[in-house]
């Protein structure tokens, strides 16, 4: 079980397209930094829906996304450690 770290907007390079690539239904993802404009795009949240998904509460309010979270767990720094604990491996892509 793996829990992909996504960090970066999928507009600016590839690293969720390439995570994606490697993913198993057992991983998770969570997004943070430029990685939380995700939610802004359909085919992105699309392709995110087989996984659990988590977005970094404090980087969602930095970009006023609020609006685009609903059914995503909003998590705070101290539950992504948790996350980092719970799974076998953490890529940060």
């Amino acid at each position: 079980m793996i829990l992909h770290h996504i960090q970066t907007s999928p507009g600016n390079d590839n690293a969720l397209a390439t995570s994606l690539k490697y993913a198993v239904k057992n991983d998770s993802f969570v997004l943070t930094g430029n990685g939380v404009v995700t939610v802004l795009k359909r085919q992105w949240l699309m392709a995110l829906s087989p996984f659990k998904v988590y977005l970094l509460a404090d980087d969602i309010n930095a970009r006023g996304l609020q609006p685009h979270t609903v059914g995503y767990p909003l998590i705070a720094y101290q539950d992504f450690v948790a996350l980092t604990l719970s799974h076998d491996k953490v890529i940060t892509w």
